[in-house]
């Protein structure tokens, strides 16, 4: 019945296995790359793992809540982002080049918006800390449901799934010259090194997506300085990330792929949601 119907999809373990499968082969340098390429699968799990430590996921008393500074989140992936751009450009490929100037150009269209979403919360708290912002929303429930959160929310929502490189901006299973973007820039790597971008790339979605869920629903944050709250706080968390991903997994089905001319449109729009968010925590604040 399955084979009359259609394929049988691969279990939720799948991603894992293959990470399993990859650390087991041999790396592979192409010849005339240099230290860009080597360093970026390092640079993109760093800078995932740093972004990961700082946010206010599961406490808002953690000892780095300091450093949890909106425009420092969003350096670190953008960071991420560009090493992994210099890396394609490095191996002097067609596909690498292609790749890494698609995938700048969302960024430049991407980091605003982020930015400015984020800005729009911390305008009613004073202060671009996560931390601030997420206490502030614990404090008043209430400013969930404001028109600032809820436009902040749908930018920010809009703006995730092109950094992720999900539809309908890319497409991660892809292997198509006209419409890949993130796999042109990975082609060369192999093995562990392939491995260690992929799960680079699988934890900096489940960031992205801890953030949204942080920021817009913060319930279930452990606020006072014990210990005890953090692990309830982190199967909160992982709630949160796990019905974020199915709601993406279910509108991926949805959706096409849009051309690439048509993603600085939706972007553009994802960027004027923002703006109208910092208008309205100005004019409602």
């Amino acid at each position: 019945m399955v084979g009359r119907i259609g394929r049988a999809g691969a279990g939720v373990g799948q991603p894992w296995r293959d990470l399993r499968k990859l650390m087991r082969k041999q790396p592979i340098t192409p010849a005339g790359t240099g230290w860009a390429f080597r360093a970026a699968p390092l640079l993109m799990a760093a800078t995932v793992l740093v972004v990961a430590a700082v946010a206010p996921f599961a406490t808002t008393s953690s000892p780095l809540d300091p450093v949890a500074d909106l425009f420092a989140v969003a350096a670190l992936l953008a960071l991420g982002t560009v090493a992994l751009a210099l890396a394609g450009l490095d191996t002097g490929t067609a596909f690498g080049g292609m790749g890494a100037s698609r995938e700048v150009t969302v960024l430049a269209l991407v980091e605003p918006t982020i930015l400015v979403s984020v800005f729009a919360l911390s305008v009613r708290v004073g202060s671009t800390n996560l931390a601030a912002i997420v206490g502030a929303t614990l404090r008043d429930p209430l400013l969930v449901i404001s028109p600032v959160s809820l436009l902040a929310a749908v930018a920010l929502a809009v703006v995730i799934v092109a950094e992720a490189g999900r539809l309908p901006v890319d497409n991660p299973a892809t292997h198509l010259e006209l419409t890949m973007i993130h796999e042109a820039m990975v082609l060369e790597y192999a093995g562990p090194d392939l491995a260690l971008v992929e799960w680079a790339s699988a934890m900096r979605l489940g960031v992205l997506l801890g953030l949204l869920g942080t920021l817009f629903a913060p319930w279930g944050i452990a606020t006072g300085a014990g210990l005890a709250a953090v692990p309830v706080a982190l199967a909160v968390f992982a709630a949160k990330v796990a019905v974020l991903g199915v709601v993406l997994a279910a509108g991926e089905v949805f959706m096409a792929k849009l051309r690439l001319f048509r993603v600085p449109e939706l972007l553009a729009g994802s960027f004027l949601l923002a703006l109208l968010a910092v208008a309205a925590s100005f004019f409602l604040g």
